[in-house]
């Protein structure tokens, strides 16, 4: 069964006819520190930290998101999935059109549980004031097989955003050989 803490307006859902549902944005953010990265290797040992910076900001207090820049958010809302459903996350229009690019992996595994993280990225102008409890994305869940064997993500069960590991492949690994 779908289960997402705090619970939706299922009256606001199901009065508008929306085939989706408003998450909001949650108070945790994680940016690059930009002195203390010369290059962001992709592929790189996974004990090999990335110099990053987790911000915390309270309800009714803002956080300002500078045009070109980058930042790491998460929902208010925590998601569990059940193995028959999966989903998709994009971002709402009326942002779009502000310059807020909320996503770029946008895939929700069947089974994923936690707080869903947000790429956020002003494409904009001007900073854009993001205030935590404001909807920012929306989802679209639908339904998949019935075998209940799901991937395991290294992002199951945060909720606080992360870079996460990039590993490199088999592929890859042949194709560095010097």
């Amino acid at each position: 069964m779908l289960s997402i803490v705090p619970s939706p307006d299922l009256h606001r859902l199901g009065s508008t006819g929306a085939a989706s549902i408003d998450l909001r944005l949650g108070r945790w953010f994680r940016t690059m520190r930009h002195a203390r990265t010369a290059i962001l290797k992709v592929s790189k040992p996974d004990d090999e930290p990335v110099p990053t910076k987790e911000h915390f900001v309270r309800f009714g207090e803002q956080f300002i998101l500078h045009p070109r820049n980058f930042v790491l958010g998460i929902t208010l809302e925590w998601l569990r999935l059940p193995s028959d459903l999966a989903g998709y996350v994009t971002g709402k229009s009326s942002l779009g059109r502000r310059g807020l690019i909320i996503e770029t992996a946008s895939g929700i595994q069947p089974g994923f549980a936690g707080c869903l993280a947000l790429e956020l990225s002003n494409v904009g102008e001007v900073p854009i004031a993001l205030l935590p409890g404001m909807e920012i994305c929306q989802i679209f869940l639908h339904e998949v097989g019935p075998d209940p064997k799901f991937a395991k993500s290294q992002f199951t069960g945060r909720r606080k955003p992360i870079l996460g590991a990039v590993r490199p492949d088999d592929v890859l690994n042949k194709l560095s050989v010097k």
